[in-house]
């Protein structure tokens, strides 16, 4: 009779393992789509809240009016800065190495060979590479073609993560919908784990966290993109709203940002605007860089204090785990793991003091 039992209990277990592996398999695809709708929701949940309680309980109508609303300032930057790589790099790539080609002088500009202390250093090492120009076109000529690949391979990965940004809001819409019912499970998931008493601390311990996340990255990402949108409509630098999306995505990356004002200012350099240029480098470092610098920690300090080394791990990390949405998620994830064992040792502390 016993042996009976002890089968019985490891068919159930067994069964629940294959059960808990098969829907993993199933759900594993979507597993960043699912945790960056997650994200979503926790940190906009007060704005859902309030939309619902205006139109009278309507919470479809609520879910569909922000999910509409978070695909327009989502989807629209990343389609637009994966079209610009897809279609656009070759020519970029074909204009800068015709450039190479035909052009007799390569001299650095005025303000460059007078910057004090450090100018005509870089000066004579800028001589030096050019005495060697043949081998530097040849160069840039084998690299045009990987440049191509590059570019569209990165515009590919970009639409890759269209799609998942699409596949969370439908996720996200769920979830606003009986976002009750989702977070009743989990408030009572962390009162069985963590007690009665403090179930509701690292409930909210980890809303802060996300808000944190949220709130400085995508911040960040819509701050600098619209001034950076300004400066190159100022500047009269072409495809200027493409630009701008660019920024979006690439200020999600320490420094992103620089490679597209700086190459705005490149571009209006070798186009004979040097007080243009000028211009663009003192807005980039002055305005662009400045929102990054202050804006964000800003943000994220109100929202839960968080480490930027975190952020910067989460970042990459999210982005080779779970692909372009990972920017995303992966300083969530970070973040609430810290933050939620960070409460956890005070908690513990402060019951061994007693």
């Amino acid at each position: 009779m016993e042996s009976q039992r002890s089968f019985e209990q490891y068919a159930r277990v067994v069964a629940v393992a294959l059960l808990v592996i098969g829907c993993f398999l199933v759900l594993a695809p979507f597993l960043g789509a699912i945790l960056f709708a997650g994200v979503l929701c926790l940190s906009t949940w007060p704005a859902y809240a309030a939309l619902r309680a205006r139109w009278r309980g309507r919470g479809t109508a609520a879910a569909l009016a922000l999910v509409i609303g978070m695909a327009i300032a989502l989807v629209v930057p990343v389609a637009l800065a994966a079209q610009s790589l897809v279609v656009h790099s070759a020519s970029v790539v074909d204009l800068v190495r015709g450039y190479i080609d035909g052009n007799t002088s390569l001299a650095l500009p005025d303000f460059v060979r007078g910057l004090p202390l450090v100018g005509n250093a870089i000066n004579d090492y800028w001589n030096l590479l050019l005495q060697s120009r043949e081998e530097l076109v040849a160069l840039a000529k084998r690299m045009a073609d990987p440049a191509k690949t590059l570019a569209v391979t990165l515009g590919t990965g970009l639409a890759n993560g269209l799609v998942q940004i699409l596949i969370a809001l439908f996720v996200a819409f769920f979830f606003y919908r009986d976002g009750e019912r989702v977070a009743s499970l989990l408030a009572e998931s962390m009162v069985r784990l963590a007690g009665p008493e403090h179930g509701a601390l690292l409930t909210a311990t980890a809303q802060s966290a996300v808000k944190g996340v949220v709130y400085g990255l995508i911040g960040t990402a819509f701050a600098q993109a619209l001034v950076a949108l300004v400066g190159f409509a100022i500047a009269g630098v072409p495809g200027a709203l493409i630009l701008a999306a660019l920024t979006f995505i690439l200020s999600l990356v320490p420094m992103g940002p620089v490679f597209i004002w700086g190459g705005a200012a490149a571009w209006l350099y070798f186009q004979g605007h040097t007080g243009w240029a000028i211009f663009m480098v003192v807005y980039g470092v002055a305005v662009i860089s400045s929102v990054d610098n202050f804006i964000k920690p800003i943000l994220m300090s109100r929202a839960g204090n968080l480490s930027m080394l975190l952020v910067v791990l989460g970042v990459f990390g999210g982005a080779i785990a779970f692909g372009f949405i990972g920017l995303f998620v992966g300083p969530a994830l970070l973040a609430v793991t810290w933050n939620l064992t960070k409460t956890w040792l005070e908690v513990e502390a402060v019951e061994e003091a007693k």
